[in-house]
C-alpha cells in the first residue's frame, strides 16, 4: 500500500491518495542512469525546459505566468495594491543620470530627481497605512526595476514594510531593485500578464513622469477605466508641468476623440501628501 506524506487525511487540506507532484519528480530523478532515462523524451513533461519553452506551450507559459504570482499574493493575504509608475532613468536626488544622453537630458533628469523623492514619500504614506491591515491592503507594487520603482519599494521598506515588484525579462540587463521584498518579487515573459498583475488589485493607480513604458501603462489603465472594463480607481499624476506638456487631454477632447470629462478619471499633484489625501478622500479613510 502507498503510504505517501499526506496519507493522513487530517494531516493537510489539501490531502489526496495520489502522489503529489513533487514526489513523483523526486523519484523520477532517482532512477538508475541509462541511455533511455537520459533521453528527453523520458523526463515529466512540466520538468523538461525544453519542451516548456517551444512555441507550441505558450498557451501553457500564460497560464502559468498569471497563476504564479496570483497563488503566491492570495497566500500571502494581499487583498489590494497601490501602483507606482514611473520612469527607471529618474535618478536619487544626487545620483547620478546614469541614462542621460547629453547635458541638457541630463540637466532635465537631475531636476526630476525630486520625483524619486516623492515617491518614496508616498510609498512611506501607503505602507503605514497598509500597516493597520497587517500589510493585507494598500501594499505598495511596482516594476521591480531602478529610479522611481526603486523608490516605491525603498520607501516601503523604510517603515518596515513588504512590497511587491514585477519585473519583466527585457534585452538589456536588469536586476530588481535591492528594497523589494525577496518573496514577492516575480519575473515575466510577456508584458500583457504583468500588466494584468499590476491591476487585478490595484485600489489607486500614481503615475510618476516616465517614457514609453510609462505611457503605455498609464494609458492601458485609463482605457480599462474609460470602457468600464475596471472600476474606477484614483489615477493620480505626479508633476503637473511634466504631464501638462507631455499630454493634452484637452486637446483631446476638443477634437472628439475622447468625451469631455473624461479628463476627469485623472487627478494632478506635485506632493506625496496631496496624493495621499486624494485617496483618503476617494475610500474615507
Amino acid at each position: 500500500m502507498w503510504t505517501g506524506k499526506y496519507m493522513n487525511p487530517t494531516e493537510k487540506a489539501g490531502w489526496t491518495p495520489l502522489p503529489h507532484a513533487d514526489e513523483d519528480l523526486e523519484r523520477s530523478r532517482s532512477v538508475p542512469d541509462t541511455p533511455q532515462t537520459r533521453a528527453a523524451t523520458y523526463r515529466l513533461a512540466w520538468d523538461d525546459e525544453d519542451f516548456m519553452t517551444r512555441r507550441e506551450l505558450r498557451p501553457v507559459r500564460l497560464q502559468l505566468e498569471l497563476l504564479k504570482p496570483e497563488m503566491i499574493l492570495a497566500e500571502r493575504g494581499i487583498r489590494s495594491t497601490v501602483i507606482l509608475f514611473g520612469g527607471a532613468r529618474i535618478p536619487e536626488p544626487g545620483g547620478e543620470a546614469w541614462a542621460a544622453k547629453d547635458e541638457r537630458q541630463k540637466r532635465n533628469l537631475e531636476k526630476n530627481s525630486v520625483y524619486y523623492e516623492e515617491a518614496r514619500k508616498f510609498a512611506r504614506l501607503c505602507s503605514k497605512h497598509s500597516a493597520l491591515s497587517y500589510y493585507r491592503e494598500f501594499v505598495v507594487v511596482t516594476g521591480g526595476g531602478p529610479g522611481v520603482m526603486e523608490a516605491g519599494n525603498r520607501g516601503a521598506d523604510d517603515v518596515g514594510a513588504p512590497s511587491i515588484g514585477l519585473n519583466i525579462v527585457l534585452p538589456h540587463e536588469q536586476a530588481p531593485n535591492a528594497y523589494v521584498t525577496p518573496e514577492l518579487c516575480f519575473n515575466f515573459h510577456y508584458f500583457a500578464i504583468r500588466k494584468m498583475h499590476f491591476v487585478m488589485r490595484a485600489k489607486a493607480v500614481a503615475v510618476f513622469p516616465g517614457g514609453f513604458g510609462t505611457m503605455d501603462e498609464f494609458f492601458e489603465t485609463l482605457t480599462l477605466i474609460q470602457t468600464g472594463r475596471m472600476e474606477r480607481v484614483p489615477v493620480i499624476l505626479f508633476g503637473k508641468a511634466f504631464w501638462q506638456r507631455a499630454i493634452d487631454l484637452d486637446f483631446l477632447a476638443e477634437q472628439g476623440t475622447i468625451t469631455p470629462g473624461d479628463q476627469d478619471i485623472i487627478d494632478f499633484v506635485d506632493t506625496a501628501d496631496e496624493a495621499w489625501e486624494i485617496i483618503g478622500r476617494f475610500y474615507e479613510l
